[in-house]
């Protein structure tokens, strides 16, 4: 059986580091997130008997190694749960993105989460979107949150009862705009994960993690528009201080990267509600309001960069036959 589906990338605003079970990909605290719009990767996948062995393609490009065993890791998973027959056949998985991968855009969420939205259709699953995100986390954390959409809080947990990704309700969710800066380096977040606990901040970040998130929680609750989007500036310098202090002291940022939280800090002075946001690279969100938005990516622009503007988008979503890949 065929299906695909579509999921959005993620902007981290609590975001996790580092992991306790780097198997079941079971982060150390709550992470907290949102989905970007209309950026998205489409994924179509189908269990075939005549097939061989499965296949793994994402954006043209067969899919080896490592990068092979993360998917096949969800695929597995799906054929656990799955009663149907078919679902023990080989699959074919094609996946395409809608946005530049690997510069810290979050092309690995939405990736995963389309993924397993795809699989459990095509395996013929009845899952709720917090079940499926426990699959789409198998490949990544941050899938789970992709998977529910919207504002989403990852909880951490032992199993996947507890660890799995809830929507969080907000009155900011049609008024908030992410204007993208794209800064074109390559990243590597898995190994930045891997070491998150060798930082000698790290024992730091888990002590004040928790405030974070109550404050996130419950300004996305009440609207406030300037707590949230603080909340995530400070939680991005944070995250930077424990990557840059770990064994390998990976400095993701370049100096566009740099640049755009000047232009940010100084639009700010001038009245205007926006702050900027990075997870593990150098391309920057820069999250305003609808009102201030075509400012804000004209001085994005001005700082030499490729610029994007997205929304907030939704949980991920099984698309009709004929947006099929193949």
């Amino acid at each position: 059986m065929k299906a695909t589906a579509k999921a959005h990338p993620i902007q981290g605003l609590v975001k996790y580091h580092g992991m306790r079970d780097e198997d079941q990909r079971l982060p150390y605290h709550d992470s907290i997130s949102l989905c970007t719009a209309p950026s998205h990767t489409k994924t179509t996948v189908e269990f075939d008997g005549d097939l061989d062995s499965d296949t793994f393609v994402v954006d043209g490009e067969e899919l080896s190694g490592h990068a092979a065993d993360r998917v096949a890791k969800v695929v597995a998973r799906v054929r656990e749960l799955a009663d149907a027959d078919h679902a023990q056949y080989p699959v074919r998985l094609e996946s395409e993105n809608s946005f530049p991968s690997n510069v810290g855009l979050g092309s690995s969420s939405s990736g995963f989460a389309a993924a397993a939205m795809a699989l459990v259709r095509a395996a013929d699953l009845d899952l709720s979107h917090p079940e499926i995100s426990t699959i789409a986390r198998l490949g990544s954390s941050s899938a789970a949150r992709a998977v529910t959409g919207g504002f989403s809080d990852l909880h951490a947990g032992l199993n996947n009862e507890d660890c799995r990704s809830e929507r969080l309700e907000s009155p900011l969710e049609d008024d908030v705009r992410i204007v993208a800066g794209l800064v074109p380096a390559y990243k590597e977040t898995e190994e930045a994960h891997r070491e998150a606990a060798d930082s000698h901040m790290f024992e730091a970040r888990l002590a004040h993690i928790h405030d974070q998130l109550a404050e996130m929680r419950d300004a996305l609750r009440e609207g406030d528009f300037d707590r949230v989007f603080e909340t995530a500036e400070k939680d991005s310098l944070s995250l930077a201080a424990t990557t840059m202090t770990g064994p390998a002291a990976w400095v993701y940022w370049k100096p566009e990267t740099l640049e755009i939280f000047d232009t940010v800090r100084e639009m700010r002075e001038d009245g205007i509600p926006v702050y900027y946001s990075t997870d593990t690279g150098a391309s920057v969100y820069v999250n305003t309001t609808e009102e201030y938005v075509e400012e804000v990516e004209a001085a994005i622009a001005d700082c030499g960069v490729e610029t994007m503007s997205w929304e907030v988008g939704g949980p991920a979503e099984v698309l009709p036959e004929d947006e099929a890949l193949f």
